[in-house]
């Protein structure tokens, strides 16, 4: 009877119809720009119609999507378990975390540009050039939004779990993993944006496969209907982790249903 009601009491996700309104006014203003580009002076491939866009979206080839799918969700993997341990860690030791956290500081303000130029310098493998940038970018947000979760779990909370005489396992099992959940969720949903984003710029240097190589074969040859193919590819992608990523967070966290 219970398990029945929780499940209607839960939200069902809609489409906005504010949101199919938008994406249809923008896909007649640029069907219309795409028709009227050649009378403005505007060459014909710098704003493909939707016709020759559906073709070369035909053409994605699912190997370089699988590989940088595999790239994203092995890099954001690594990140969180390295970010997740190490915030753990620099919770436990004030010392610690007194030296760490400029250095944090440090990483996080380092743009990606630099972090691709410097794994080129130092790394000769690309499959490591690129896993290097991902956890170089998404590491330190895993970190800093673990170890603020553990520092907002209430002093009361701690003490009282203290006054059963816990071991730390337990202490961090019982108190604080579920504390800090919902922070690790939001990490994820930022990350995964950023992780899309990084990959791509990071494929375009050296890389001989994936989404980012593709669209640098596209700028290449001047065709922005695969530009905007892949680009769709990406954005897709986007959705679909995301989506995954709110389904089990909806799932872990019911009681907040």
């Amino acid at each position: 009877m219970f398990p029945e009601e929780h499940r209607a009491s839960l939200p069902v996700p809609a489409f906005p119809r504010q949101t199919l309104v938008s994406l249809l006014v923008f896909a007649a203003c640029w069907e219309a720009l795409a028709h009227v580009a050649p009378l403005l002076g505007i060459p014909p491939f710098a704003v493909p119609g939707f016709l020759t866009i559906a073709k070369r979206l035909a053409a994605v080839t699912p190997f370089d999507v699988i590989v940088t799918l595999a790239r994203v969700v092995g890099a954001l993997i690594v990140s969180f378990l390295m970010g997740v341990m190490l915030a753990i860690a620099m919770y436990r030791s004030d010392a610690l975390e007194q030296y760490l956290r400029p250095m944090i500081r440090i990483l996080m303000a380092v743009p990606v540009v630099s972090w691709i130029l410097f794994a080129v310098l130092w790394f000769p493998g690309v499959e490591f050039r690129i896993g290097f940038v991902l956890v170089a970018v998404c590491g330190p947000v895993f970190l800093v939004d673990a170890l603020d979760a553990m520092r907002g779990v209430p002093r009361e909370l701690r003490e009282m779990m203290r006054s059963f005489r816990p071991t730390p396992r337990q202490f961090f099992l019982k108190l604080m993993l579920p504390a800090i959940v919902p922070s690790l969720f939001t990490s994820w949903k930022v990350n995964i944006s950023l992780a899309i984003r990084v990959v791509t710029i990071a494929e375009l240097v050296g890389a001989v496969t994936g989404i980012g190589h593709q669209l640098s074969v596209a700028q290449e040859l001047f065709s922005v209907a695969d530009v905007f193919a892949w680009t769709l590819v990406l954005v897709v992608l986007l959705f679909l982790l995301e989506a995954l990523v709110a389904r089990v967070e909806s799932r872990m966290l019911r009681w907040r249903a």
